[in-house]
């Protein structure tokens, strides 16, 4: 009686790798080649001498610069007071805005007695208003989350509002037929189809909370990245200045990433709608 010897096959995924690989690298430099190429054309303009880097030095330098700040714990005391400022008036405009623009939405009475007065200050500027917050609050963490919370609480109140008013009513007059109570048709049928509108607010308003810190540190602050920028521009430290706006970038990039992780766990019935 002859053995037979059984021969495996390889995997039937085998011979997908490197097509596989080749596409993944192919998406990588896709997404990434345009950002490589600005800081490549950051690192060798100066070198080159397509600009001068006494006023634009090489990203290379102001990387060494930040890893100097961070050994001396400049940088990440910068850091954590604007960080901790943007979040602090970011999370107090959510708090407010998103409950008020619900009731403004649903309550037509309510609207139409305080939309005159919501007119009035959505279209004045947040910094025009800086010297009156600092006048009455101070130059302390105070007027500085005041002023980020002004800025973040209109983009939020105004795409709440329309989020609520715009949910499709055939949605809230097929929930109607079925019964649903008031309470319940709010919160199983406009809420959750108000949510990705509100997020639209909620991000631009993160993206404000870092632009209007950055300024209202440029005026009284010790501390922050703006405060950092202003310091440097002054005394011509031109690579901490530059240090300063990329921690911004990355401030306001990972307030976005993490918004948009919320948003996709708050809008996974969303996904699963489109999916089927």
């Amino acid at each position: 009686m002859s053995s037979q010897q059984t021969v495996l096959p390889f995997p039937a995924t085998g011979g997908n790798v490197a097509p596989r690989a080749f596409a993944f690298a192919l998406s990588a430099l896709r997404r990434g080649g345009a950002v490589a190429a600005f800081f490549l054309l950051w690192e060798f303009a100066p070198r080159l001498g397509f600009v001068d880097p006494a006023f634009l030095p090489p990203i290379s330098q102001v990387l060494a610069t930040g890893w100097k700040l961070l050994a001396n714990g400049q940088l990440p005391r910068h850091f954590a007071a604007s960080l901790g400022r943007s979040l602090a008036g970011f999370a107090l405009a959510i708090v407010i805005a998103i409950p008020l623009g619900l009731a403004i939405g649903r309550h037509r009475l309510f609207a139409q007695a305080v939309n005159p007065l919501l007119e009035i200050f959505r279209n004045t500027a947040a910094l025009a208003l800086l010297p009156v917050f600092i006048l009455f609050l101070g130059i302390g963490e105070t007027s500085k989350v005041a002023i980020v919370f002004y800025g973040c609480f209109w983009p939020i109140l105004l795409n709440t509002i329309t989020a609520v008013v715009t949910v499709d009513p055939l949605l809230i007059k097929s929930a109607r037929t079925m019964g649903l109570s008031p309470v319940r048709l709010f919160r199983k049928v406009i809420l959750p189809a108000s949510v990705p509108t509100i997020f639209v607010g909620v991000r631009l308003a993160g993206a404000v909370s870092v632009l209007i810190l950055i300024a209202a540190e440029m005026v009284g602050a010790k501390s922050g990245l703006g405060y950092l920028i202003i310091y440097s521009q002054y005394n011509f430290q031109v690579p901490e200045m530059f240090l300063g706006i990329v921690c911004i970038t990355l401030v306001g990039l990972l307030i976005n990433f993490l918004l948009v992780a919320l948003e996709r766990r708050l809008t996974v019935w969303k996904r699963n709608e489109a999916e089927n």
